[in-house]
């Protein structure tokens, strides 16, 4: 995914719907969200204070993959999932 020339990853779209059909199954990126969201996302409650962020791995179209309780963590998911982790913002 890295330009190997320039060394930098390739630039991130505009438009969400580029994003999504960008590197399905290549490309994610980490969102933090809260614990509340993580409940309702897998339908039932989890062990962590509702205060308490967590970083969501999606998908380019974003599918969730998994929850961590740090970014390095979601990021190297990323990476065991041979995934190439991406800042959309």
């Amino acid at each position: 995914m890295t330009d190997h020339k320039t060394n930098r990853l390739p630039q991130v779209p505009e438009s969400e719907i580029a994003l999504a059909n960008m590197g399905l199954g290549e490309v994610a990126y980490v969102r933090k969200v809260p614990a509340q969201e993580v409940e309702r996302m897998i339908g039932q409650k989890i062990a962590a204070d509702p205060a308490t962020p967590l970083y969501c791995l999606y998908l380019a179209d974003g599918t969730p993959v998994s929850v961590s309780d740090s970014r390095e963590a979601a990021i190297a998911n990323a990476i065991e999932h041979d995934l190439a982790a991406i800042n959309p913002n």
